[in-house]
């Protein structure tokens, strides 16, 4: 019978080298929390985007949605939780951070039918598409 010892040891190494070296960057690299951005999708139909924003535990009331100088701004500002006398918390693993998160809306968006529906924890958006205007032909008399 043979027995295999795995040393580990190295791998934790590099893992603590790496989060150190990338603590402080923006979200995406870093696994510090104070640029913790809900994630994101975004998808393309003929008529609109959608997108949505990963942000369980808020209520519709907790957002905020802008649009200034073609671009969309989201955010969540945290608000103040109210101690109770009552009890004392052991153990608090909740995160609410706030977070502002900004989008360019390209020409083809019209800005003034975007609609948002927070349900099941996500955020969703609908940035409809402009109609196209349409070329219409014309002729042109000769004088």
């Amino acid at each position: 019978m043979t027995l295999v010892k795995v040393n580990n040891n190295g791998h934790k190494a590099l893992s603590n080298f790496v989060d150190e070296f990338f603590q402080g960057f923006p979200t995406g690299l870093s696994r510090d929390d104070s640029y913790n951005f809900p994630p994101v999708n975004v998808h393309e139909t003929a008529d609109a985007y959608h997108l949505e924003l990963s942000a369980p535990g808020r209520t519709k009331e907790d957002f905020k949605l802008t649009v200034d100088n073609g671009q969309l701004a989201v955010s969540f500002d945290k608000k103040e939780e109210t101690k109770a006398e009552d009890y004392k918390t052991i153990r608090k693993e909740f995160s609410f951070k706030s977070f502002k998160r900004s989008f360019n809306l390209d020409d083809r968006i019209d800005a003034n039918a975007i609609q948002a529906k927070y349900e099941n924890g996500v955020l969703k958006l609908l940035l409809p598409k402009k109609e196209q205007v349409k070329e219409s032909s014309k002729q042109i008399s000769i004088q």
